[in-house]
């Protein structure tokens, strides 16, 4: 009886220090799942040591699921799975998004030849949240910054971020793992790279005269202690949630779409009075258009993803994306990411003087633009604004606009 009452103490204590760190289970979610200088992942330096049999029941369930990437169990995983585990209606919705976003991801990873489980990368990113956007412009579903979303091959400029585009960004996902692979021979180090960086890692390795991540941890930056563990453990929630009672909840959008390539610039506001559907809805699975144009053109055509719709909208359909308009025709309107607002048509200024007291982050929403791109723009090397100077707000382009609203300013986690 003593040692039962015992063993009963030791279990409360547990839970009191793992939700001890958070208020809320809201805002536990949201900071655990979003790492890249926006929401640091809480790094556990002194997790309570396990019980025995709990250690069995995750370790032995853990050692279930593994495949290519070994997924270690130990006081730190457990922390990050306990955690995970107090935002259940949260998890909820990511179940119900991963039934959309991960044959993506698969199909991404199968051709590239990574591992599959490598999928559960994004939620720790962004919460599977194409339009997540950190404070320092990391951007999408799987968080590129702008260097290296180029670098990877991502198209961004005026129209389009492909950061934002799940399939886009899940293959340049692959890439970047693939060559951090390669270099590491190590999945939990290339994976640690993704967050901090290549060159960390390979300070890390050097520090610590060995190659493999548990062995390096303490020698990487902090966020990334956590990064690792975080990753192991929603491999574990994502594949046991319904031993914890966490129900998948449906998407707010259709899952099952069709594709078209788009030759022209088309509106999604036209596209949406076409297939009487919001256009919210086409929003969400086309993030990528920044101006909620389609800019196809007959040497680049655009991909269109669509809900599968009643073959009586065909017709209809079929007049948006081939109108009769002649080749050269006017650009349609352009349309930020404002549903419900219909303001007076104004034109966007190209350039803004630096009053005292702004920053790139305020001026970059002011004009619906990334900080990232102010920088390129203007050749700034740091994300303080000048003041005083008078900075380029657009790549050059005049374009034409009804509401000024930014994307950036959609919930980011």
């Amino acid at each position: 009886m003593k040692r039962l009452f015992t063993l009963t103490i030791c279990l409360l204590l547990l839970q009191i220090v793992h939700a001890n760190p958070f208020s809320s289970a809201n805002s536990n979610f949201h900071r655990l799942i979003n790492y890249r200088d926006t929401i640091v992942l809480p790094v556990i330096n002194t997790p309570a040591p396990l019980v025995g049999m709990q250690r069995g029941i995750y370790e032995r369930r853990l050692d279930s699921i593994h495949k290519d990437i070994p997924l270690d169990y130990n006081e730190y995983v457990q922390s990050y799975i306990d955690l995970y585990m107090h935002n259940r209606d949260e998890m909820g919705q990511v179940v119900g998004l991963s039934k959309y976003y991960f044959p993506i991801y698969e199909k991404a990873f199968r051709d590239a030849g990574i591992p599959e489980e490598i999928k559960y990368l994004s939620i720790v990113e962004s919460k599977l949240d194409p339009n997540a956007v950190s404070r320092v412009g990391a951007t999408g579903l799987w968080q590129f910054m702008y260097t290296t979303g180029k670098l990877y091959g991502l198209n961004i400029d005026s129209y389009i971020d492909e950061r934002r585009d799940p399939i886009q960004a899940s293959y340049a996902a692959a890439a970047y793992l693939k060559d951090a692979y390669q270099e590491f021979g190590d999945w939990l180090l290339a994976i640690a790279s993704y967050n901090c960086g290549k060159s960390n890692v390979e300070r890390a390795v050097a520090k610590a005269g060995a190659n493999d991540f548990w062995s390096i941890r303490q020698y990487l930056p902090s966020e990334t202690r956590g990064y690792v563990p975080a990753f192991i453990a929603m491999n574990y929630v994502m594949s046991y949630y319904n031993k914890h009672n966490i129900v998948a909840q449906a998407c707010n959008f259709s899952t099952k779409t069709d594709t078209v390539m788009v030759k022209k610039h088309v509106t999604l506001s036209n596209i949406s009075q076409a297939l009487k559907i919001n256009i919210s809805e086409l929003a969400i699975l086309n993030p990528a258009y920044r101006r909620l144009i389609v800019n196809g053109t007959a040497a680049a055509p655009r991909r269109l993803i669509l809900p599968q719709t009643a073959k009586e909208n065909y017709a209809a359909l079929y007049n948006v994306l081939n109108g009769t308009g002649e080749a050269g025709s006017p650009e349609p309107k352009v349309t930020y990411a404002s549903y419900t607002e219909s303001k007076p048509e104004r034109r966007m200024p190209t350039h803004h003087k630096v009053r005292r007291g702004e920053t790139l982050a305020a001026i970059a929403d002011k004009y619906g633009v990334e900080v990232q791109d102010l920088k390129v723009w203007n050749h700034l090397k740091s994300n303080k604004a000048p003041v005083g100077q008078t900075i380029k707000v657009t790549s050059g382009e005049e374009v034409s606009t009804s509401a000024s609203v930014s994307q950036r300013t959609k919930k980011a986690l």
